[in-house]
């Protein structure tokens, strides 16, 4: 297997259906990723999306037995094994998370409140229950459904911690980056009720577009939005591209400057929010 890298999140390295690693510049070393959408399927479709051949759906039938047992076996080369020296940089070398991040949107796999159930059974095996945190990088579409509702306090049982994307708080903007219908007050209802259950960051990926960042109007919509949400969330991750995407339109995009994601970042602590940003 090749040395991870932050500008390189194949899932396909290990050869394993549902596990992979990565370096994870905003979890500050390895996660270990599960990815409940190895079909490639996400109801959304991000601009910025580094999916190979990305189709809309939702998520497979997992294979439960084969998900424990990718798992423990990689769990193990990495807890009691020589893999973390031989395939991650100096200053990467930390195990930060488990996360249910992938090939597409996670919670939409019916078997998403068993794979969590899974992963705290087996990190308590480890010995690694509440020392490490387990993570779900969600768009937060499904996030009403009762089940999904229920996993999520499940995750904040075994020391868990949800981020939810939200790119964009106008209907054109989600539109624009996220190829969905946006509906800015549903977003705040499925956002306040995942944070309700779980510690919540939002995650904001901006970038700029034929060399142009977001519009002032653009931001301050989203400014809008983290008011009205502040009090109820952790904070706030920000960062830009730093793999190429692989959808339509790819040659438009870029990564915003350091300088610029500050800035925006000043304005939302500003908020009264705690702002993390990783260019």
């Amino acid at each position: 297997m090749k040395t991870l890298s932050i500008h390189d999140h194949d899932r396909t390295g290990t050869g394993y259906r549902y596990v992979y690693p990565v370096i994870s510049r905003r979890a500050g070393g390895v996660s270990v990723g599960i990815n409940l959408n190895p079909n490639n399927a996400c109801n959304w479709a991000c601009i910025y999306c580094q999916v190979p051949g990305l189709t809309r759906g939702d998520a497979p039938a997992i294979d439960l037995v084969r998900l424990e047992s990718e798992l423990r076996e990689f769990l193990d080369a990495l807890v009691h094994g020589a893999w973390m020296a031989q395939n991650v940089p100096a200053g990467f070398q930390v195990l930060q998370d488990i996360a249910f991040s992938g090939n597409g949107e996670p919670t939409s796999a019916r078997e998403f409140s068993q794979a969590v159930d899974l992963v705290g059974r087996i990190l308590e095996s480890f010995g690694l229950l509440q020392k490490i945190k387990v993570r779900l990088i969600t768009n937060g579409s499904l996030m009403l459904r009762e089940q999904v509702l229920d996993a999520v306090s499940a995750l904040a049982a075994i020391n868990g911690e949800v981020w939810f994307k939200i790119d964009r708080a106008s209907p054109d903007g989600m539109s624009a980056v996220n190829g969905v219908t946006g509906n800015i007050a549903g977003v705040k209802r499925r956002l306040l009720a995942c944070a309700a259950r779980c510690p919540t960051w939002v995650q904001t990926c901006w970038f700029n577009v034929d060399g142009q960042p977001p519009s002032d109007v653009e931001f301050a919509s989203y400014l809008d939005l983290l008011r009205d949400v502040c009090a109820a969330i952790a904070g706030v991750h920000l960062y830009s591209l730093a793999r190429q995407s692989m959808r339509p339109g790819a040659e438009r995009l870029s990564a915003m400057t350091d300088e610029d994601l500050q800035r925006y970042g000043e304005k939302i602590r500003q908020l009264g929010a705690q702002v993390q940003v990783n260019p």
